[in-house]
């Protein structure tokens, strides 16, 4: 595993520096240009590089449905971008990256095909197919017959998560997630964390809509959601919480540290998607880890097949696993 002082050695910063970014320390006043190095070394030095033969010479777009910003805050799209672009170098293959916000000026003449990054609606599926004829999604299947997808089976990583919980005693389960749109303002993204957790708790007689709070999929949501939580809750406070992504969970961490709550011993937190930083937070966060890494070079593979001749879709699930650390036993 990298040390902070390696990711603050390739980012050019001071170790300081380093650990209070990794753990959101809002007190913190640092450029958003400064975060994004950290950031990019903390996932590139996590990056398994594997010897690979060179393909021809194509060229490819990234969409990502998130602004630069916004990636900053929820780093699982970033590892997700940064799989696609490792991938392409070793394959020899020029990436350009677009945000969807600005592609009214985006140029595809040149492009062999797209991966698109991110929650996109239908109507921006169709939209995004007539700039190219070769297109990947990543993180979700807006039609599973036209498009290929490379998804997570988060129905399943719902349960595992919560049958852990079980495992270990806990009954009375929290639940902090986020809701999100669609960013063409078609709808709401229905969240299967948040579907599977109400079904799969009400099968075992556990579910109590009282301890389900909702937000952003942002630190600063879980810190306020957890904090809700607990002034309404008090001694009564579940004994575990289900975070819908570990930047919820690091958030709900601080919250809990600060009020003096015991991690783990009175409340277990776990996250999903084992970001880079996961790892250097206090307490390491227990999160399902999800390998972005391995999406990406997925969408990029996928992605070749059609440029050299596949025409019928496909839709690949990746696995997740457990990785248990201190905020949980």
């Amino acid at each position: 595993m990298a040390t902070i002082k390696d990711i603050a050695e390739r980012a050019g910063v001071s170790i300081a520096t380093v650990s209070r970014v990794l753990n959101f320390d809002p007190t913190l006043s640092v450029t958003d240009e400064t975060r994004k190095k950290i950031f990019e070394a903390a996932e590139e030095l996590s990056y398994k590089k594997r010897s690979v033969k060179k393909t021809n010479h194509y060229k490819v777009a990234v969409v990502s449905w998130y602004t630069e910003n916004e990636e900053l805050e929820d780093l699982y799209y970033l590892s997700i971008r940064l799989g696609i672009e490792n991938r392409c170098k070793q394959l020899n293959i020029d990436t350009v990256k677009y945000f969807y916000q600005d592609m009214k000026s985006a140029n595809f003449d040149d492009v062999h095909g797209l991966i698109a990054v991110g929650k996109f609606s239908p109507g921006q599926a169709k939209k995004l197919k007539e700039l190219s004829e070769n297109i990947v999604f990543v993180d979700c299947s807006p039609d599973d017959d036209s498009y290929d997808s490379i998804v997570i089976d988060f129905e399943k990583a719902t349960m595992k998560i919560i049958d852990y919980f079980l495992e270990k005693g806990h009954k009375r389960i929290g639940y902090i997630g986020g809701r999100e749109t669609f960013k063409d303002e078609s709808g709401e993204i229905t969240d299967l964390r948040e579907k599977t957790f109400i079904r799969y708790m009400k099968e075992k007689g556990l579910l109590d809509p009282s301890v389900m709070y909702y937000g952003r999929f942002k630190v600063n949501d879980g810190y306020e959601l957890m904090k809700q939580a607990i002034a309404q809750h008090g001694e009564d406070l579940p004994t575990a919480f289900f975070a819908g992504n570990d930047s919820i969970a690091i958030g709900a961490l601080r919250a809990l540290l600060e009020e003096n709550i015991d991690v783990p011993g009175r409340v277990n937190v776990i996250g999903i998607n084992d970001i880079s930083v996961s790892k250097y937070i206090f307490p390491p966060l227990t999160t399902l880890k999800v390998h972005t890494e391995l999406m990406g070079e997925t969408a990029v593979d996928a992605l070749l097949e059609q440029i050299q001749g596949r025409k019928i879709p496909k839709k690949i699930f990746i696995a997740t696993e457990l990785v248990v650390r201190g905020s949980s036993f």
